[in-house]
């Protein structure tokens, strides 16, 4: 038996590729705006833009950098071979910008009244990482 084997049965967890150079920059102090123009496929770059508009107050923008985020997050999942379900683990890094993405769309949608998009999120989130759950709020 493999190490690593799933004894549960359901599928693996989902580990996106590193993408060092967005989350360099970020940790530098570039501006996440200069870094999503310049890496728009990086869900980081986006959750820290939610996340800069939602504490500013300016809860649709952080609610559209936030869907941003977490489309150009799928969209890394599927061509890392995710079928919809299944962990996508907090412990990996690369994830993270996903996670925070998808965190960011649950508030931003719990403070404008889509309850249900809240809901769906949060569940997603809980069911993808019950470490990010835990450490997003």
């Amino acid at each position: 038996m493999a190490i690593h084997e799933n004894l549960l049965g359901g599928p693996p967890p989902t580990h996106l590729p590193d993408d060092p150079e967005p989350r360099e920059l970020l940790a530098s102090g570039t501006a996440p705006a200069d870094v999503a123009a310049k890496y728009p496929t990086s869900s980081l770059a986006w959750a820290q833009l939610a996340d800069e508009a939602y504490e500013g107050g300016r809860v649709i923008e952080s609610y559209a950098y936030a869907r941003t985020g977490y489309h150009r997050g799928l969209d890394a999942l599927r061509r890392s071979g995710w079928k919809g379900h299944g962990p996508v683990p907090w412990e990996h890094e690369p994830n993270r910008g996903f996670l925070r993405a998808l965190h960011a769309l649950a508030r931003a949608a719990g403070d404008i009244g889509e309850k249900d998009e809240y809901e769906r999120c949060s569940t997603f989130l809980r069911d993808s990482s019950e470490t990010a759950a835990e450490t997003l709020g």
